[in-house]
């Protein structure tokens, strides 16, 4: 069966957001276009970040499909770790704040940034 692989930003039970790749099966559709399930989406967003963008560390307040559209985006871990989108790659970001936890940047969420010589250009797609 052929499948489609999706980058998910979670937060591990540690409370921590580490990233994992979870084979989504390709089961509908036809043999010249395998398609998945629906998914559920309730809207779309667009950003454009300049050069020199860089956020603060954060947890994503609700999960989201991340789209690089142009550009390329750099991930940052509480734990050093960092991982590059390009355009055309994609992440699903469900790194959300454990309930009942109080933020703590040197555990929680993580930070993006822009990379390169071209302004950072996402599409948000809201679960």
């Amino acid at each position: 069966m052929t499948t489609f692989t999706k980058v998910e930003l979670f937060t591990d039970t540690d409370g921590r957001a580490r990233f994992r790749d979870i084979e989504i099966p390709l089961s509908e559709g036809t043999p010249a276009s395998r398609l998945s399930e629906i998914e559920a989406a309730s809207g779309v967003q667009f950003r454009q970040s300049p050069l020199g963008f860089r956020s603060q560390m954060h947890c994503t307040g609700a999960p989201q499909w991340v789209f690089i559209l142009g550009g390329a985006m750099e991930i940052g871990l509480a734990d050093g770790s960092s991982r590059v989108f390009l355009a055309g790659e994609h992440f699903y970001s469900a790194d959300v704040l454990p309930e009942g936890t109080t933020f703590d940047p040197a555990i929680h969420g993580h930070w993006s940034r822009q990379v390169g010589n071209h302004p950072l250009v996402t599409m948000f797609v809201k679960g």
